[in-house]
């Protein structure tokens, strides 16, 4: 899911992650100088180094402990980039397992309509003294740095926060990204994976509000804790947990609905 303005092609993304990739090999495909490029892509939350005369993802060489992850929800008015915008997003930076800071900010906005108030509960009134969007996504930046990027389905997030970066005068974003979805689907016994229902299954989260970025965030970094604990591979580094997430088998779901199951038991007792 790196953007189009990456340069490099399928394969040779696939070999940054694994084997590692040759100067002859990467310099035809760049539009700049190397050392230029690999200045840009860093600015971009992309560090690439070169170990032994190859060029790898920085990510190959981290262990998972010591990763930075950011995990990463929005709430918006509507889901189309060039008609809608960033309504709330919030976010908290992972590493060892630990949150060790955190982000969360509504977004002014002129237009909600009713049905988005009614799913999220902002309104545009609640947003009349937030900052712009500008103003937000500019101190979001700073905050994700060239962390992972994690997100419960991510490539909505991943996508609408990169074009929205790009609407306001900043570069889309690089950053090496994690679906929890994903890893949830190959760590977790569930008969669904919405998050919502990942949270009521599990007993994750029974405080949240469905739909309020930070809410879903915290819903997010307790799924995903869960996942790595539940993880049974031999995950080296962060390159090796993305790759687990996006190839390995995915768990076999239930037949029924348990929580379905359940309540309908509830429903028995209490008559």
């Amino acid at each position: 899911m790196l953007n189009k303005e990456f340069p490099l092609d399928k394969k040779s993304i696939h070999r940054l992650s694994t084997n590692g990739l040759s100067l002859e090999t990467i310099k035809p495909q760049l539009d700049y100088g190397l050392d230029l490029s690999l200045e840009l892509w860093r600015a971009k939350g992309l560090d690439i180094i070169k170990k032994k005369g190859y060029f790898f993802f920085h990510t190959k060489f981290v262990d998972v402990s010591d990763a930075e992850f950011c995990i990463v929800d929005i709430e918006t008015n509507g889901s189309k980039l060039e008609k809608h915008q960033i309504i709330e997003i919030a976010a908290v930076k992972v590493k060892n397992n630990k949150i060790i800071d955190r982000f969360e900010s509504l977004v002014k906005c002129d237009r909600i309509n009713e049905h988005i108030t009614q799913i999220t509960g902002i309104s545009v009134e609640d947003t009349k003294d937030a900052p712009s969007l500008k103003d937000v996504l500019y101190k979001f930046k700073l905050f994700l740095g060239d962390a992972i990027f994690v997100a419960h389905d991510v490539k909505f997030d991943y996508n609408f926060i990169s074009g929205s970066f790009e609407q306001v005068g900043l570069e889309p974003i690089l950053n090496r990204y994690l679906c929890s979805l994903a890893l949830a689907e190959r760590t977790i016994v569930s008969y669904r994976y919405a998050l919502s229902y990942l949270s009521e299954y599990l007993h994750i989260n029974p405080n949240a509000t469905h739909h309020r970025a930070m809410s879903d965030v915290m819903t997010t970094y307790e799924l995903f804790i869960l996942s790595l604990e539940n993880c049974t591979e031999n995950i080296n580094n962060v390159e090796d947990l993305i790759r687990f997430s996006k190839e390995a088998p995915r768990v076999k779901r239930p037949k029924f609905d348990p929580l379905l199951e359940t309540k309908e038991s509830e429903e028995i007792v209490s008559e």
